[in-house]
């Protein structure tokens, strides 16, 4: 799949509009055939989902935030296109679109991502760019996430043979601000920069979990060298099991706060990581095969026209476009469709599979799945991972 100018600008715009998360994404093109198509729909959606005003992108936003990636020499590259990541594509809440800076053919070598304290040890530094010096040498590109500390590392370690750093902010807002030349050295020698947020988008904290799960998407495996037992790199651990990585840790003193977390991933069952053999002898089978499935994926691949998508969670939005007005109607409750109506008497705050609503309300799946994207445009659905929701509160 390549996707025409025209439509990867309705890509963008469709999935920087309010309450469109990679899910609901999916959910859209399948009813309306299009982006473009589901652009056009969602004011309507959220109003018959009770919602009265909704952010829809507008042309111009995506126009001007693309000629502001393109002045920065990034390009937008949609899952299904040749060079979007396919171990990332394999993940459930891969996004819809990347923003890519550097070498697109980086991103198709096999990785592992190296993570771990921003205030390291000395030791900790020093294993970190050991271990990413040998497995570059092995043929790995080595993916972090442009951190202090553990992350600056073990990208310096593998500028000469491919390193991938994910942004938790646009191109245009590095964090942090002092490794702007690392970011810089890595684009000169044949590495990728890689984001999914807006251009102009300061990063806030829960943009750092969404850039994480990013991190283990493009990596066969984590190796997680120092982490405190509330660290983010924790969080990066968590996503790669759910993804179906695999996940290693490097054992540290009990002594050291800085190694509780990587003691218990160990205790918990993650493979010790005491050199480059630890790693190397584990992956090696899973990259011979391909990359797994997100563990949490129960559906198949949908093929939806010429746009080959997976099934997916959502993820907060990103809501940043103009606010386009959907003029109420008098009675909005009573105008609501029968089958939302019907369905929303199934739903509460604990997740239920959406095949079951569709057996407990007697309601077709077409119904199911129109009325569910009307709550979720209007922001009164959550999505859960096994295919279920839950009914947020107003």
């Amino acid at each position: 799949m390549i996707l025409t100018d025209e439509q990867r600008l309705d890509w963008l715009r469709l999935i920087r509009s309010e309450n469109v998360g990679p899910r609901t994404f999916r959910a859209l093109i399948n009813q309306y055939g299009g982006a473009g198509a589901a652009l056009d729909a969602l004011p309507d959606l959220a109003r018959r989902g009770g919602r009265l005003l909704l952010k829809v992108c507008s042309r111009a936003e995506a126009e001007k935030e693309m000629a502001a990636a393109a002045r920065l020499g990034a390009r937008f590259i949609a899952m299904g296109e040749p060079d979007y990541p396919k171990t990332l594509q394999a993940v459930d809440t891969a996004p819809r679109l990347i923003a890519l800076r550097g070498n697109a053919a980086v991103l198709a070598r096999p990785s592992v991502a190296i993570v771990g304290s921003r205030n390291a040890s000395a030791s900790g530094l020093t294993f970190a760019e050991r271990l990413a010096r040998q497995l570059g040498e092995a043929g790995y590109v080595v993916v972090s996430g442009l951190a202090r500390g553990i992350d600056t590392r073990a990208h310096k370690a593998t500028l000469g043979t491919g390193t991938v750093a994910v942004l938790a902010g646009g191109h245009d807002r590095i964090y942090p601000s002092q490794n702007e030349p690392l970011l810089q050295a890595i684009l000169d020698q044949g590495g990728a920069v890689v984001s999914e947020m807006p251009m102009g988008w300061e990063p806030r904290g829960r943009d750092f979990p969404r850039r994480n799960r990013i991190v283990s998407g493009l990596s066969y495996g984590v190796v997680v060298v120092e982490a405190a037992r509330r660290s983010g790199s924790l969080i990066t651990a968590r996503f790669a099991l759910e993804q179906g990585r695999e996940v290693f840790a490097v054992p540290g003193s009990p002594l050291d706060p800085r190694a509780e977390g990587t003691n218990d991933l160990i205790r918990d069952g993650a493979t010790l990581c005491a050199g480059i053999e630890h790693v190397t002898s584990v992956l090696e089978p899973l990259v011979a095969s391909g990359p797994r499935l997100d563990r949490s994926v129960e559906e198949p691949q949908y093929i939806l026209g010429s746009e080959e998508l997976w099934d997916e969670l959502d993820l907060p939005d990103i809501a940043r476009a103009p606010v386009r007005s959907v003029m109420p109607d008098a009675g909005i409750e009573d105008e609501a469709e029968e089958g939302q109506a019907d369905l929303i008497t199934f739903l509460g705050p604990s997740p239920v599979a959406i095949d079951d609503l569709v057996r407990q309300s007697g309601l077709s799946i077409r119904s199911v799945q129109t009325a569910l994207l009307e709550l979720e445009i209007a922001g009164r659905l959550e999505r859960h991972g096994g295919n279920a929701v839950s009914l947020l509160k107003i």
